[in-house]
């Protein structure tokens, strides 16, 4: 079956050629250019992106089933004999369908291929084949069985074996012009003639301790196992490298936080915090109290802070932040806040501002959209210390922004920027400054180690008392002139709305209406006269801060977006939220949506359309009943899987190529035990650090010799 048998032992083979992890992919053999460029669409560059190129499924190829045992729906090994072999033309210009009648003695089935022409000349009469495939019933067959398609065949001697052949093959994620006979080649080859290359990562201690199979025989037997027991062994050992690497990096960061580097010792909360404190419009809550403690004393000690502040949209992180930052002002230091988009940082800046002017303290804002000359003012009044509190956006951290004496870093939204992002704001300052991150999105209590695990973090459990809570309700299409009768009114009444759409654009995929298809209907309809906006990913960075300006200063009543106001701007007059095909969306997404409007005194409205009939839209209904963003991210990532909060959550941490950390939270839990183990044994580290630098250097470059 495509030389399996020779695949599934590429250690038997002659090296004839060894290659390095670090190699281009066109090292491996038959790889040329246009080779090497349809593995780069798949994100296969180098020797080693192929080796973690990982099977997405495997084809059990392990057992002979007779022909009469067959049933339809399944996937099925046979060995016979070709009865005759037939090559028709179908309607469709230049395409064949070729049909083999296979017989084993107990019953006959029809082999199809689809547009292989070639294997006319291969398969005749008489051979015995051995082929995979799924099975069905022959069109036209009389109850007969089909491979239809054939996956994979080979063609038997006489007297051969076909044992040999058997066994469980790899199937990979392809793309069009590489087949799965050439990926698995491929994969052989460099498994053959990796050699010394497959070195060990994994101290010894730790594999006797938990049992892991070695490094080569697990990328061995992840691609080409001889049975289940020998993949369920690779991927075990391969998914706890994984995580125990990443949690290497991250206990290796905080480790350092705290040995390594010089802090600041910020004073006790002073006249200044009271007074801020005074000029608050509201008290702070149990949860607030609670955390604003935790974070006074980090700063108050000689040890950078680092620290998260996870809260609902509206739990008050804000005003913590605040907090935070007029202490660093109280101590004789300058603080700056980071948000990841301009009008986000506009108003935090402009909410900073109106408090802090008249308590004296100076409050500057930095972005790209500053003329040469204001921007060469803002750049110059920090480095004379003529600004205490900076806010801005990914401007704060280019270069040629100096500060006289940095004490604390403020992010907003810390997935957005990244470990790498963070650090080179914290690189601005003499010193280490402190560093406090916020995140509104809500993180699942089994994800933080392996997403924060080089932070301390703090959550406000809790939203302030007295804010309304925002009705929710779910309905389907046929609802949809009603709703937006609804939201017209609620707009004619003074107030503003959203519409959010899965699609920025029509395409032949998909027949979801975009963003750009409702704004049109929507525009020259139901909200004919009434100003609207549409905003998207793709529009130029200039175009969409004027549309949510608009929005902002309430000229646009009706703004039409896809997620990307998911971290938005806070508009207290807008009352509702529509969200079209929302069983496109994940639970947490969806709250995080639903977190744009109920800013203000008035009763606010979140209404999820989902498509009727749809499959999975019953998940839903949790969202109805809950406004608790913690339990509905535990439910997303029990019924989504982890995929998608992982891949946003660990902005700069890479993606996780075999570990997951739902299924495999008892593995990551084994692997954090062994990483905090690993960072206190300096011959232990300085094992792992090579390999930690190769597979995460980007992420962890920072990370000096402990």
């Amino acid at each position: 079956m495509e030389a399996a048998a020779e695949m599934r032992q590429p250690f038997l083979k002659e090296w004839r050629k060894r290659v390095n992890l670090t190699d281009s992919v066109n090292a491996v053999r038959g790889v040329g250019v246009k080779k090497a460029a349809l593995l780069a669409r798949l994100g296969v560059r180098t020797v080693y992106d192929l080796l973690t190129f990982y099977p997405r499924a495997y084809e059990d190829q392990s057992r002979i089933t007779c022909i009469m045992e067959l049933a339809a729906g399944t996937r099925a090994t046979v060995q016979g004999v070709i009865q005759q072999v037939v090559e028709r033309q179908t309607r469709r210009r230049g395409f064949t369908v070729l049909t083999a009648l296979v017989g084993d003695g107990t019953g006959y089935a029809q082999a199809v291929w689809f547009n292989q022409r070639f294997l006319k000349g291969k398969l005749r009469a008489g051979q015995r084949i051995l082929l995979t495939g799924k099975v069905d019933y022959a069109y036209g067959g009389g109850g007969q069985m089909a491979f239809s398609p054939v996956t994979s065949f080979a063609l038997l001697g006489s007297q051969e074996d076909a044992t040999a052949h058997l066994g469980i093959l790899p199937v990979y994620a392809a793309t069009e012009g590489l087949t799965q006979k050439q990926l698995r080649q491929m994969t052989a080859d460099v498994l053959a003639h990796a050699g010394e290359a497959l070195m060990e990562t994994l101290p010894e201690q730790i594999r006797a301790e938990y049992h892991l199979i070695g490094r080569a025989a697990a990328f061995r037997q992840i691609h080409f196992p001889k049975d289940t027991e020998e993949l369920a062994a690779a991927r075990r050992r391969l998914a706890f490298e994984e995580l125990y690497l990443i949690q290497c990096g991250l206990l290796v960061l905080k480790k350092q936080t705290a040995e390594h580097e010089e802090g600041i010792a910020h004073r006790a909360n002073g006249a200044l915090i009271a007074r801020v404190r005074d000029a608050l419009p509201f008290a702070l809550t149990e949860d607030q109290e609670k955390v604003w403690a935790e974070i006074s004393r980090d700063m108050e000690a000689p040890l950078p802070m680092r620290r998260l502040v996870q809260g609902d949209v509206g739990s008050g992180k804000t005003a913590i932040a605040l907090l935070a930052l007029v202490k660093t002002v109280e101590s004789g230091c300058q603080g700056a806040l980071m948000a990841p988009t301009e009008i986000l940082a506009r108003q935090h800046y402009d909410g900073l501002r109106e408090l802090l002017t008249p308590l004296g303290i100076r409050v500057g804002f930095l972005s790209g959209r500053l003329t040469k000359k204001e921007h060469t003012e803002v750049l110059s009044a920090l480095a004379a210390h003529e600004i205490d509190i900076i806010i801005g956006t990914h401007a704060l951290i280019q270069e040629g922004v100096a500060f006289d004496s940095l004490g604390l870093v403020v992010t907003d939204e810390q997935h957005r920027f990244g470990v790498a992002q963070r650090s080179a704001l914290e690189k601005k300052s003499g010193v280490v400054p402190d560093v406090l991150v916020m995140t509104a999105t809500p993180i699942p209590r089994t994800m933080t180690l392996t997403v924060y695990g080089d932070l301390d973090v703090s959550r406000i459990e809790h939203l302030p008392p007295g804010r309304q809570p925002i009705r929710t309700f779910l309905r389907d299409e046929t609802a949809r002139a009603k709703i937006y009768a609804f939201v017209r009114r609620e707009i004619e009444r003074g107030r503003q709305a959203y519409v959010v759409c899965p699609l920025i654009e029509a395409n032949e995929e998909s027949d979801l209406p975009s963003a750009e298809e409702v704004y049109a209907e929507l525009s020259r309809g139901s909200f004919c006269g009434i100003r609207c906006g549409l905003v998207h990913g793709r529009l130029k960075a200039a175009d969409k801060e004027a549309v949510m300006r608009g929005f902002y200063a309430g000229e646009i009543k009706l703004l039409v977006a896809t997620t990307v106001i998911e971290v938005g701007v806070n508009v207290p007059n807008a009352t509702v939220l529509v969200v079209e095909h929302a069983e496109r969306f994940g639970l947490a997404q969806l709250h995080q949506l639903r977190g744009r409007v109920g800013r203000g005194s008035d009763a606010s409205y979140c209404i999820l359309i989902a498509g009727r009939q749809v499959a999975g839209a019953e998940r839903l209904r949790v969202i109805e009943e809950t406004s608790d963003g913690f339990r509905l991210a535990e439910e997303d990532l029990r019924l989504r899987g982890p995929g998608q909060f992982f891949g946003a959550m660990q902005h700069g941490l890479g993606d996780l190529k075999i570990a997951d950390v739902l299924a495999d939270m008892d593995l990551l839990l084994l692997a954090r035990r062994a990483a905090l183990a690993t960072v206190d044994d300096p011959a232990a580290l300085d094992f792992v650090r090579p390999a930690l630098l190769q597979q995460y250097r980007e992420q962890f470059e920072h990370i000096r010799e402990v």
